[in-house]
């Protein structure tokens, strides 16, 4: 069973709001990937924002090394500190406490704890990690919070983190654009994939970012179906230029992605 302390990052009120319920579903550990500018991170934090203003504890993990997203998703001033992601992974082995001292807090969150590089930080910025590691940071992750968020990298060959959350996780969202380079994409990634942890049936294939002239029908097939199918919204792209993810949604632009990511967290998590 999950060991969720209440002593722990997200403890910073007092009351009842200090215990987080136990998972509503077998998923824990929900990774997202996809190709190049399918919406991996944005979706990844709009469904992290999701859970916590349902008052759930959620980690979010953002393992892109070479364009580290956690400056992109919110403005310095709404983060309490700056940890990385790379001390972590330079340790020789990951703890609940060593995860918890390199969290990147949100004032404005507070049921969301952030981990990833730091702005300026590169893969070489710190020692060379291992599979190891990377599975031990995921195993950790589940005992310091109820409900993980994974913001994969798309280029996996490489990426040793992304591949591993691949893996490990509960559940898999694949994210892909209506265009040919997202399906010549996928027949170069998912080969790399022929593990015997990578369980095809875990996956969820979504359509994303699907703009109104798109033939996201064709997609569909290629696929062979798609579970959800994300449309375009215009404020979620103001929010993405302007580096503001954690904002609330309330254009009517916006309906159809807020019920579609709704649908993900009701399916994935059951809530």
């Amino acid at each position: 069973m999950i060991n969720f302390k209440t002593a722990s990052i997200f403890s910073r009120k007092t009351g009842s709001e200090q215990q987080s319920p136990e998972p509503e579903s077998d998923n824990q550990v929900l990774a997202v990937w996809g190709s190049p500018s399918s919406g991996k991170t944005l979706v990844s934090v709009k469904l992290a924002k999701h859970l916590a203003s349902k008052r759930k504890n959620v980690a979010l993990l953002l393992c892109d090394m070479t364009a580290p997203p956690l400056p992109c998703i919110c403005p310095p001033s709404d983060v309490e500190c700056e940890k990385s992601l790379g001390s972590i992974l330079a340790a020789t082995h990951v703890t609940d406490n060593l995860i918890k001292q390199n969290c990147v807090l949100h004032k404005k969150q507070s049921y969301i704890t952030l981990i990833g590089m730091l702005k300026g930080e590169n893969v070489f910025t710190y020692p060379p990690y291992t599979a190891e590691q990377a599975v031990e940071l995921i195993e950790h992750l589940r005992n310091i919070a109820p409900y993980v968020i994974i913001d994969c990298g798309s280029i996996i060959a490489n990426d040793i983190l992304s591949a591993v959350s691949l893996m490990e996780s509960d559940a898999v969202l694949r994210l892909v654009n209506c265009d040919l380079k997202s399906i010549s994409y996928l027949s170069s990634q998912l080969p790399l994939l022929m593990d015997q942890k990578w369980d095809a049936d875990k996956q969820y294939k979504i359509a994303s970012n699907v703009k109104q002239y798109e033939a996201k029908e064709n997609m569909e097939q290629i696929l062979n179906g798609v579970t959800f199918t994300i449309p375009h919204s215009e404020e979620v792209e103001q929010q993405y230029l302007s580096g503001d993810l954690f904002k609330d949604l309330s254009l009517k632009d916006s309906k159809g992605f807020r019920k579609e990511l709704e649908k993900i967290s009701k399916e994935v998590f059951g809530i």
